[in-house]
């Protein structure tokens, strides 16, 4: 990669520069810094299943380490509170996790942990949907029609699956806790869509992106099960949206040094400018690219988790 033309990429979109010059005066001006650090650890959730995600997963630790001049080894977790854990006490030094996840190590740490970036759609948007699904053979047409049915939840830690649908469902006048049947967690968005296909839920609550309630929707878990072939889109039907949603962010440890927080960002924030084929290729769409945000973006899921963590409290729930 040519170090110049990275920095003027990072430049271009409006980022913060790394030391504002050329990478051989980072070198000299920022060298000190990495003494003493042996490799960057960043702490990722997901299913290793998806072949895109994986690839996008060892693209962004190649860039990264490039950048950064040092090894980035991936913490992997099977669930949204093994990154938080990990992120919280100081055993990574970054992090991607939606904005529920966040909010979570916001609420344990405080300012030290902060986002630094989240995706931005092509259109402009920096959000996505989370959507209540049934299976397409179901009577269920409507939320009305839910009323006593069991409905299942992604992950108590999950943005879109748990923290974000209940806040909107008491908007509108239902509470999560009494107006259905049976509730319980599947522990992810794949999981999720499994038990709703093999009917241990009336519906479940899912992820989706690419688009909106009125067009559509390209992405999601549904979207990219039906890639792996596990499940077809014709056999589900969304039946209620919220949204959208602040997407996932990159989140940091500031305690970390600075001129590392500053070159992740710039880092990852060019590379769907440097390598626009590989971007598209690793699951983006094409146009969407990486924005700086700061702890403000996602001050009303930090607000939406506390009420929701206050209302369970005040019912003898879990907390």
């Amino acid at each position: 990669m040519d170090r110049s033309a990275w920095f003027s990429a990072a430049a271009a979109v409006g980022l913060l520069a790394v030391l504002g010059g050329c990478g051989e005066k980072q070198k000299v001006v920022s060298g000190d810094w990495r003494s003493g650090i042996k490799e960057v650890r960043m702490a990722v959730s997901g299913s290793n299943d998806d072949p895109r995600l994986v690839k996008r997963r060892s693209v962004y630790r190649a860039r990264l380490s490039e950048a950064i001049g040092l090894p980035v080894k991936l913490y992997e977790s099977s669930d949204y509170n093994g990154v938080i854990q990990a992120l919280s006490s100081g055993q990574v030094d970054l992090a991607q996790m939606a904005g529920g996840g966040y909010a979570n190590v916001d609420a344990q740490i405080g300012p030290l942990a902060a986002p630094i970036l989240s995706l931005r759609q092509a259109e402009g948007g920096t959000g996505y949907y989370s959507a209540i699904v049934v299976r397409a053979d179901s009577p269920i047409r409507t939320l009305a029609d839910m009323k006593g049915r069991s409905l299942g939840y992604v992950d108590f830690n999950s943005t879109s699956g748990y923290l974000v649908p209940r806040a909107r469902l008491r908007d509108e006048g239902v509470d999560p806790d009494t107006y259905f049947g049976k509730t319980s967690f599947a522990g992810g968005h794949t999981q999720a869509v499994m038990a709703l296909a093999n009917g241990q839920f009336d519906a479940t609550i899912l992820q989706a992106s690419g688009g909106d309630p009125v067009n559509g929707f390209s992405r999601g878990a549904l979207h990219t099960m039906a890639r792996r072939k596990l499940v077809d889109l014709k056999d589900f039907r969304i039946i209620w949206t919220a949204g959208p949603i602040p997407s996932e962010a990159f989140v940091v440890r500031t305690d970390r040094p600075q001129p590392l927080i500053d070159t992740v960002r710039g880092a990852m924030g060019a590379l769907p400018y440097d390598e626009p084929d590989l971007w598209v290729d690793i699951g983006q769409l094409d146009g969407s690219a990486y924005t700086s945000v700061t702890r403000d973006h996602y001050k009303d899921v930090i607000a939406l988790r506390a009420a929701d963590i206050a209302q369970r409290r005040g019912q003898g729930g879990r907390p």
